[in-house]
Order: structure tokens, then C-alpha cells, then sequence
């Protein structure tokens, strides 16, 4: 096992990640910007090494600053947690080249599952069911590319190969409109990815976002833990998720979870992982998987018990997963909001000092967060300051303690997203469950 793990990232994550390191007997070095020097974990980091001024491109997703903080700590190994440079394969094999473990899957792995053309080709492979389309990237022959379409059958959806996070995508209702959303959407992806590669799908009207959960070892073990609803979306941005996703049946669960764990021992895959899907009448189709760890991992951790940030860890260090397929059991319900620092009415970020914090507490809450009274959110990176997660025996329960739980959190002086949650948490259509990715944004009037 590793002595000395360098946390590559910020936040709650990082705090999160110095946790798993310290129950596991692990020592950690926390890199920040001169913007993060108060972050908790840095606080309590057994080593801390400032990498760079405050924009993230100048510290966080400086390669060299983050890989030379392993070394001058002598550290082993890099966590790179969710965001900055964790799906990133140049940097995962600047990584073990430089002489340090990545934790997180071989940077090949990453490469394939970020090029969303080789994706879909892979998952093919494997038997995992995906959304009608091109079937690879569009040509220049735009008859081709009118038949492409006819084939699949209108509305269609024009995305990026190299896109990801709701960009590099436009929606086509018409053959007249196509050709120009085509060529509109490569010009998007070559300014914003470098890669102009664009390619077409079905456009499901109404679908669910349901994701699975999976975990690989270098010894040929994968396992998946359930799956979760991320349907509560804006713009493309997940605001709550749960787990389990209600309606999902064990059949369902199972036939999803055994290809996907197919598809990781087919193609050599490492470490946890998720597979996207929408889900529409009661059919998958994947549309992505996300090579690292979510934002929603404690809602799997939750109704599984299985430490997500643990088994990482152990994977990377050469361990065999600690548990097999027949020993994975879902109990119970969880539910995770994010907290951001934003205006809950029209969304804008809230950065400043917090004058006043109050985590809420219970039987089945838990908050990951970072923060505390006195504590200044910087308005250089991602407005998230929290995640709060409430478990129950039902879904009812679970919802019935998140409504407690945001009552009970205090966080003043900044504007947050918690009025948000607390009228979701009241919605009717949000107690019953299954609600599409529109649902949100329809409510919202968006």
C-alpha cells in the first residue's frame, strides 16, 4: 500500500479523498492555489505545496506544478479526484512515466472513453445498448449526411466527438435546418476541443439520466454498484441526484450491470467508473462514461456501504476488489444536493465570506463539504461548496430527511442554491419519482 498519496484537486473532494488516506494509515500532501491556502484539507494536510496563483490553468491543471509536488515530497502516487486534470490521459501517463501511480484507470482507457465515437464503438463491442446513430463520425458528403439522418428518423442530435458537460451539442428538428447545425456545431467543437469530429444520435424527447457505477481491478474482477438518477438537471448540470433510481428493476439492474461490466474487462479498465445512460420506455442507451470518480458517488456509498475512495485506492496500489459481485446488496435509499454559491433565483455565483455556517445533523445525514464560518468561496473555480446527503430505509423517508436536514444548514453571508432544493423537495412530481432531464428547466421556466 502506498505511504504518500499527492491530492491533485480542491475542495470538498480533497477532503473527502484525505479522509479515505487517513483511515487507511495513508499520508497526504495537499497542492493548492495562493487562492486555497485556508482550504481544510490543506489545513490538515500532512504536507501541503503551493503550485501556482489562483486561475486554475496557472495551478490545478499545471501538469509540471502537480507532478513536481510529488516529487519534491517524495510522494507515490496522484489522486486526481473529479474535474481538473482527472480525465485527462496526457496527464495520467505524464503520471506513470514520471514515476508515480495514477489513481484512475490506464490512460488508454481514458482516451477511448473521452473520444465519443470510440466510445459508442467500444460499448457496441461489448453488448451495452446505445442511442441509434451515425454509428462513427459524420463526412463531408452532406447527401450522406441527409440519408444518415432520414435512416435515424428526426429529431436528431448533432454533438462533438471531443464534447462533454452539455457543450458541443445542437438539437435538429428538421432536414432544412441540418446541414447548417452540422457544420455550425463542428466549427463549436474545433474552437472549443481541437477536434472538429462531430457525429449524430436519435434525439430521445423525453428520457431519464440514469448512470451505473462500476469498479475494476488489474486482476480481470469488475462489479457494479447499482445505479443512480441524475435526471434533476439544469442545463445539462446535475443539481440532486439518488440511488437507488426509482422504477429500476433487479432484471433491469442486472442486465445494464452485466454488460457494463463486460465492456471493463473487455477493454482493460481500472478503477471506478460510470456509465451514462438515458433511459426512455424502459430502454438504456449509453451515451458516455465518465473514467473517474462523480460528483454523486456517497449516494452509491450510502445504500452499498462499499467506500468508493477505498477501493481506488487499493486498485491503484494492486489490490483485488474487496468484495465480489454476490456480495454487493442495495439497501435502502440516498439522496445528495448539491450546495452551490449561487443566487437561487437566477443562478449567478455567490463567491465571498461565509459569516455563518451550520452543518445539519441526524440519523442518515451527511454532509461533505469544506467549508467553515469564516471561511471566503474564491470566485476563480466551480461554485459547489457542499454536498448533503440524507439515507432511509424508503425513498419516502430519505426525501422526508433532506427536507429536515436543509432547514437545519446555516450558511450566510453568501447567497445559496438551498431555497432551490427545499421547493424541490415539496414538488409533487419530485415525491413520486422519474422525473425526465427536462422536468427541472420546465419548472424552472427555463
Amino acid at each position: 500500500m502506498f505511504e504518500k498519496i499527492v491530492i491533485a484537486n480542491r475542495g470538498e473532494i480533497a477532503l473527502r479523498i484525505q479522509r479515505a488516506c487517513r483511515e487507511m494509515g495513508i499520508r497526504t500532501v495537499a497542492i493548492h492555489s495562493e487562492a486555497d491556502r485556508n482550504l481544510k484539507h490543506v489545513l490538515l494536510a500532512d504536507e501541503s505545496v503551493c503550485i501556482g496563483p489562483a486561475p486554475s490553468t496557472q495551478s490545478y491543471l499545471n501538469v509540471p506544478a502537480v507532478i513536481s509536488a510529488a516529487e519534491v515530497t517524495d510522494a507515490q502516487a496522484i489522486h486526481p479526484g473529479y474535474g481538473f486534470l482527472s480525465e485527462n490521459a496526457e496527464f495520467a501517463e505524464q503520471v506513470e512515466t514520471s514515476g508515480f501511480v495514477f489513481i484512475g484507470p490506464p490512460p488508454e482507457a481514458i482516451r477511448t472513453m473521452g473520444d465519443k465515437v470510440a466510445a459508442i464503438e467500444a460499448m457496441k463491442q461489448a453488448g451495452v445498448p446505445c442511442v441509434p446513430g451515425s454509428d462513427g463520425p459524420l463526412g463531408d458528403d452532406p447527401a450522406e449526411n441527409l440519408r444518415i439522418a432520414e435512416r435515424i428518423g428526426y429529431p436528431i442530435i448533432i454533438k462533438a466527438a471531443g464534447g462533454g458537460g452539455g457543450r458541443g451539442m445542437r438539437v435538429v428538428h428538421t432536414e432544412a435546418t441540418l446541414l447548417d447545425s452540422i457544420s455550425l456545431t463542428r466549427s463549436e467543437a474545433g474552437a472549443a476541443f481541437g477536434n472538429e469530429s462531430v457525429y449524430m444520435e436519435k434525439y430521445l424527447e423525453n428520457p431519464r439520466h440514469i448512470e451505473i457505477q462500476v469498479l475494476a481491478d488489474n486482476h480481470g474482477n469488475a462489479i457494479y454498484l447499482g445505479e443512480r438518477d441524475c435526471s434533476m438537471q439544469r442545463r445539462h448540470q446535475k443539481v440532486m441526484e439518488e440511488a437507488p433510481a426509482p422504477g429500476i428493476t433487479e432484471e433491469q439492474r442486472r442486465f445494464i450491470g452485466e454488460r457494463c461490466t463486460r465492456a471493463c474487462r473487455e477493454m482493460g479498465y481500472r478503477g471506478a467508473g460510470t456509465f451514462e445512460f438515458l433511459y426512455e420506455n424502459g430502454e438504456f442507451y449509453f451515451i458516455e462514461m465518465n473514467t473517474r470518480l462523480q460528483v454523486e458517488h456517497p449516494v452509491t456509498e450510502m445504500i452499498t456501504g462499499v467506500d468508493l475512495v477505498r477501493e481506488q485506492i487499493r486498485i491503484a496500489a494492486g489490490e483485488p476488489l474487496s468484495l465480489r459481485q454476490e456480495e454487493v446488496v442495495l439497501r435502502g435509499h440516498a439522496l445528495e444536493c448539491r450546495i452551490n454559491a449561487e443566487d437561487p433565483e437566477n443562478f449567478m455565483p455567490s463567491p465571498g465570506t461565509i459569516t455563518a455556517y451550520h452543518a445539519p445533523g441526524g440519523l442518515g445525514v451527511r454532509i461533505d463539504s469544506h467549508v467553515y464560518s469564516g471561511y471566503t468561496v474564491p470566485p476563480y473555480y466551480d461554485s459547489m461548496i457542499g454536498k448533503l446527503i440524507t439515507f432511509g430505509p424508503t425513498r419516502e423517508s430519505a426525501v422526508a430527511r433532506m427536507r429536515t436536514a436543509l432547514e437545519e444548514m446555516v450558511v450566510e453571508g453568501i447567497k445559496t442554491n438551498i431555497p432551490l432544493h427545499q421547493k424541490l423537495c415539496e414538488d409533487q412530481a419530485f415525491i413520486e419519482g422519474g422525473t425526465n432531464i427536462h422536468y427541472l428547466e420546465k419548472k424552472l421556466g427555463l
